[in-house]
């Protein structure tokens, strides 16, 4: 699904999203990601939400985003209360939902000039796999 046919000034964005994976301006990424207005990590280790952390996630808080978009794959899948919390101490909000979603959503925050950090499962992910 293309989601964005201009460049919206000098920022990563997403372009669009598949089961094959998420393309970040003209790269097309095919493992988890963690992607900022002006970062693209892709050495991020975390290939299922059931590796997701607090120790996993310190990339993330290290960009001291104002609120996260994490992306769980085809499905929404919450972590568990006490990782959410982790986000709850450090002042930084959290909002889950699946990959394509949180797609959508950093394009459309980043447009806003948002401090948003989009960390992003591979799309075609589902919580059996």
């Amino acid at each position: 699904m293309d989601l964005n046919l201009q460049t919206p000034g000098n920022h990563l964005y997403i372009r669009s999203v598949s089961d094959a994976g998420v393309q970040v301006v003209d790269r097309l990424m095919v493992g988890p990601i963690i992607l900022s207005a002006s970062q693209l990590l892709t050495d991020w280790p975390v290939s299922h939400w059931r590796q997701l952390s607090e120790g996993s996630l310190e990339p993330v808080f290290a960009l001291r985003p104002e609120i996260v978009l994490l992306g769980t794959g085809a499905v929404q899948v919450f972590p568990p209360p006490e990782l959410m919390m982790c986000f709850h101490r450090r002042g930084i909000g959290i909002e889950v939902m699946t990959t394509p979603a949180a797609c959508r959503t950093f394009n459309v925050l980043v447009a806003d000039r948002r401090n948003v950090v989009a960390a992003l499962l591979p799309p075609g992910l589902s919580p059996e796999a």
